[in-house]
């Protein structure tokens, strides 16, 4: 029996996220999370850095394969954050079938998407590659190989999202870390034996990164998904409750759809300055690419971050405790902010050496070290911003934290970007990005403050 069950006639003991130190707790719960992410970030950038070895024709198809990655990433983490904070909210309100049909619903939702997924992949890869980069064949024919494995195989990652986000949603964050951390390391191992043909396996470039990512995938599904059945006692798994519950739809979609659209924005985002880069020179959207691919070390234990941080004050609001909720939220925020700070001094004083991962030539190394500096201006606002956002979508005010990213993105970043190429100066461009996080972290603030003030105002009267 473990330590969420009790036994015949003894009182139910209460959940940890309603009853640690908060600050232990969100260690415990966020750090496991953090590191996964960091491994996670790891096996992209080597990922690219074995691609990168191939050509940089094949580095930019990779780079250019973004968006649609980008936008399967965002169907499946907006479901699964839906997923997570309905059903810790669930559990801190003691409603134990809603959280149930939450798991069963969100199972079901994640299968339907990987259909879709694969569909895309297969019958849209091309014209897509097409639409960005139909001057040079070689990237159309590598990007298409790589998208159609992702894509068409992608089951495995919206396993992989769903089953570990009902580990983190009820405290076990050390088990979806060995989840992340298994299939980040197939996927490395296996990286260089599929692109490179060795171990007597066949050469297949480019399209062997894709075999590598997938097959990493479902690993880390496939321990998720046992993880869940033999070690998660807080929800009950059965094949009955895989199917569309209405209510639980609506819930899971309330919170879910803001993060899938904010996400989403960010494909369109990458979609538009991949094409603004690539009137300058294809090497552009290499360094762009491999921003992306850096910037992910710094991000991604942000979102660790994240991931801890939800289920916990999805927990205490739903608990009605808001001083656990807002101790959370502000040391949450700390920790973000000087996360994004030592980002910041590495991009400002080793560029090279980052563009250096990944064989960098003379020109895509001029072109990248004032980008990487510029760009990285942007990080001192960001951590606040990402924390804001996922504040607003765990208490019930998903649609601040779309309208920020929407504006951050659409509103004021693309357009930036285009008028400041308009001048035909290249190093001009990246300015975008410190601009827009400027609009975010303005809007950030004022609706963090507006969600904080009905939340107080809901848990007041529930403890009333």
């Amino acid at each position: 029996m473990n330590d969420q069950t009790h036994a015949a006639g003894a009182a139910p003991q209460e959940n940890k996220m309603g009853v640690m130190p908060v600050g232990r707790l969100l260690a415990g719960m966020a750090v496991p999370m953090m590191i996964s992410m960091l491994v996670q970030a790891l096996y992209n950038v080597v990922d690219s850095v074995f691609v990168s070895r191939i050509s940089e024709n094949a580095f930019n198809a990779v780079s250019l394969a973004f968006p649609l990655q980008s936008l399967m990433i965002a169907v499946g983490a907006g479901t699964a954050v839906g997923i997570n904070a309905l059903l810790s909210r669930s559990l801190g309100e003691k409603k134990q079938d809603m959280a149930d049909r939450a798991a069963g619903t969100g199972i079901f939702l994640s299968l339907c998407s990987a259909v879709v997924f694969a569909l895309i992949g297969i019958f849209l890869s091309w014209p897509f590659f097409m639409a960005q980069a139909k001057s040079v064949p070689e990237i159309v024919e590598m990007g298409t190989a790589y998208t159609r494995i992702c894509l068409g195989l992608s089951v495995g990652i919206f396993c992989q999202f769903c089953f570990e986000r009902l580990l983190q949603s009820t405290g076990r964050t050390t088990l979806a870390m060995i989840t992340q951390l298994a299939g980040a390391i197939t996927n490395i191992v296996l990286d260089p034996i599929f692109i490179f043909g060795l171990l007597g396996m066949p050469k297949l470039g480019v399209a062997g990164a894709a075999v590598a990512t997938v097959l990493g995938q479902f690993v880390g599904a496939i321990l998720a998904i046992i993880m869940n059945l033999k070690c998660n006692h807080d929800i009950h798994i059965r094949s009955s409750l895989i199917r569309p519950d209405k209510v639980a739809v609506k819930e899971i979609y309330r919170v879910g759809i803001p993060s899938i659209v904010m996400q989403s924005i960010g494909s369109i985002m990458t979609f538009g300055m991949n094409k603004i880069l690539f009137v300058f020179t294809p090497t552009a959207t290499a360094v762009f690419g491999a921003y992306f691919k850096i910037q992910s070390f710094i991000f991604m234990p942000i979102f660790g971050l994240n991931n801890g941080m939800v289920p916990i004050i999805s927990y205490n609001y739903g608990a009605a405790r808001p001083e656990r909720v807002w101790k959370t939220v502000r040391l949450t925020i700390f920790t973000a902010v000087a996360i994004m700070f030592l980002g910041f001094l590495a991009f400002q004083t080793i560029p090279a050496t980052l563009l250096s991962l990944f064989d960098a030539s003379a020109e895509m190394t001029a072109i990248g070290i004032p980008a990487l500096r510029i760009i990285s201006i942007s990080f001192l606002l960001a951590g606040f911003c990402i924390i804001a956002g996922s504040v607003c979508q765990a208490i019930g005010n998903p649609m601040y934290s779309m309208v920020v990213s929407v504006c951050r993105q659409l509103v004021v970043l693309l357009p930036a970007a285009w008028l400041l190429a308009q001048t035909g100066r290249l190093e001009l461009v990246w300015w975008s990005f410190p601009i827009a996080e400027i609009a975010s972290v303005t809007l950030s603030a004022i609706f963090l403050r507006r969600t904080v003030r009905s939340a107080n105002a809901r848990m007041k009267a529930a403890q009333a």
